[in-house]
């Protein structure tokens, strides 16, 4: 055998070793993710049980289907509520953990198999035992609707449709107050730098709300969300905390953050949002205009919104509450609303056992010479729109209209 044929027959057993490695590596993943996805079927479809306290695992009943759900549906319950029934969400998250293998453990976020899980709500009771005196008794009682409401529409909207999101997304924008055992969801627009504020006296990061300035609220880092606790921290957060969601008018919602970012100076909004607004819906837009990004118009603002194909992405100063917080995936024992915010937020501050002398802010965070974004100022925006746009900006937001019990405007 010469030389070459040596060289040839190398090159050949070489070959057919890298065919044989990409081969075995390609079956080895298939095998990998077949396994994730059958584990996550036999999560999905599991009948799971848990004792009550004191009874053995064997005697511990099945969780049966609540009605109007299917059987691949679970419910986020709070355990503090839950009055010794199993908690379907935290027995899925230690079932999962304890069928992942240590190496998966290691390599991979076993959060992940819980894309697709659906999670309606259950309705439970609010816990009053540390509200003092009877002058909440209005206050608890358009709560106790506004709860039961949310509860029904997101048992009916369920069954027709069941919503799907990763855990991680799911509560990516509640904030963890941990002294108090607060969940609160930020929805943008709706008193949120206040209580962020409020979060950090709580937390004993400050001694008032009122020395709390909007840079340290909004850049100063000093809350944690619940995405930045491992699984264990965040199932033990969902079913043992008080969690907490304020919402506004989706209209009112609307304007004022238009107002806030487009209408003041803003070294963020303006050249990102703004020239990309004024570039694609502005027809002979001058120079100035396409380089600074400011004095977008109300009306090229809702050509954006509405665009499917967008030329920038959304914001959650403007999102859908629903996208927000998912309030039909979460348990949500408390939902305030702007337009009571003050007697909202210090009946809920009395439900956690806040200090007494704790009460919401009532200054305005920004613009503060500016006439608060009302019903009439809503009006005057919308003038600028054609019926059509109106019709259509109010169906963009018809969830969270539907959500909370809003009503939208006669076109």
């Amino acid at each position: 055998m010469n030389l070459r044929q040596v060289f040839v027959s190398v090159l050949m057993f070489g070959v057919a070793g890298l065919l044989l490695f990409m081969y075995l590596q390609a079956w080895i993943e298939e095998q990998h993710t077949e396994s994730g996805e059958k584990l996550q079927q036999q999560i999905i479809n599991q009948d799971f049980t848990l004792p009550p306290p004191g009874m053995p695992r064997r005697a511990a009943w099945s969780r049966s289907t609540a009605p109007g759900l299917s059987k691949h549906e679970m419910a986020v319950s709070d355990g503090r509520h839950w009055q010794g029934k199993a908690d379907p969400f935290g027995v899925v998250a230690a079932t999962l953990v304890s069928q992942l293998s240590d190496q998966q453990k290691m390599s991979e976020s076993p959060l992940r198999h819980f894309r697709g899980v659906y999670l309606p709500p259950a309705l439970h009771p609010l816990k009053k035992t540390l509200v003092k005196g009877g002058k909440w008794k209005d206050v608890d009682s358009a709560q106790e609707k506004r709860r039961s409401f949310l509860h029904d529409f997101c048992k009916k909207y369920n069954s027709r449709k069941k919503l799907r999101t990763h855990l991680m997304h799911l509560v990516s924008r509640i904030y963890v107050e941990d002294r108090h055992k607060v969940l609160y969801c930020e929805v943008p627009k709706a008193g949120c730098s206040n209580w962020k504020r409020v979060l950090m006296v709580l937390n004993g990061l400050a001694a008032s709300a009122h020395n709390i300035s909007h840079d340290d609220v909004h850049y100063g880092k000093h809350l944690r969300k619940l995405d930045s606790y491992d699984l264990k921290g965040i199932y033990t957060r969902l079913n043992t905390y008080t969690k907490t969601i304020f919402v506004r008018d989706p209209m009112e919602r609307l304007v004022s953050a238009f107002r806030d970012k487009f209408e003041h100076p803003n070294s963020y909004y303006h050249p990102v949002f703004g020239k990309a607004i004024i570039k694609k819906y502005r027809h002979n837009a001058n120079e100035e205009a396409l380089k600074t990004g400011s004095g977008v118009k109300f009306k090229e603002f809702i050509q954006y919104l509405l665009d499917s194909h967008r030329p920038v992405g959304m914001d959650i100063h403007w999102e859908q509450v629903s996208k927000l917080c998912y309030p039909c995936l979460i348990n949500y024992d408390f939902i305030g609303k702007f337009e009571t915010l003050e007697e909202d937020a210090n009946y809920f501050l009395q439900l956690v056992g806040a200090p007494a002398e704790l009460k919401f802010p009532k200054f305005k965070d920004r613009h503060s010479s500016d006439e608060r974004t009302s019903a009439e100022v809503v009006r005057q925006y919308l003038k600028e729109l054609s019926k059509e746009e109106r019709q259509l900006t109010y169906d963009f937001y018809s969830l969270d209209y539907l959500m909370f019990n809003y009503t939208s405007p006669i076109v």
